[in-house]
């Protein structure tokens, strides 16, 4: 029975996007791994989901140059209960961005590390038109992050 659960919100408006959750979601699924794996969009997502986390997978869009509202509502409900039990954290991000991603990217940085969360890598930022590697790239992240909080490394 799995021991640890890893929580992957992804906000995923349209076909392409939902194509990463399911992609972050069978990644950090593989049968390999042992661990609990939820599932959730940031408007779903509440303070007791991530309390019970022991590793947070976020997904979102890049919209006008920063992240999706819903990703910006996900941590203005979050933040404050979950800020002294989270710390240190284990955290990825992908963001799918049509333009260059830095703007999202330093919105979030920035929130993470008030949140003292700790970051397993850099940013995966899923830039310009549609590739259908980009799932792969998600896939990839997610098992990262699974293996590693499965393996106690993170």
């Amino acid at each position: 029975m799995a021991s640890k659960t890893l929580l992957i919100v992804a906000h995923a408006p349209s076909p392409n996007t939902q194509k990463l959750a399911k992609a972050a979601f069978e990644g950090a699924n593989h049968p390999d791994l042992d661990i609990n794996v939820i599932l959730k969009s940031p408007q779903d997502t509440q303070p007791e989901n991530v309390l019970a986390a022991d590793a947070v997978l976020l997904g979102t869009t890049e919209n006008l140059a920063y992240m999706a509202g819903l990703t910006k509502d996900f941590f203005d409900r979050c933040y404050y209960p979950v800020l002294e039990e989270k710390q240190g954290m284990p955290f990825a991000l992908y963001i799918r961005a049509g333009h260059d991603g830095t703007g999202t990217k330093l919105a979030i940085k920035t929130i993470t590390t008030g949140l003292r969360w700790s970051w397993i890598q850099e940013v995966l930022i899923l830039q310009g038109d549609w590739q259908d590697g980009f799932t792969e790239q998600v896939e990839e992240l997610a098992m990262t992050l699974a293996a590693g909080l499965e393996a106690g490394i993170y």
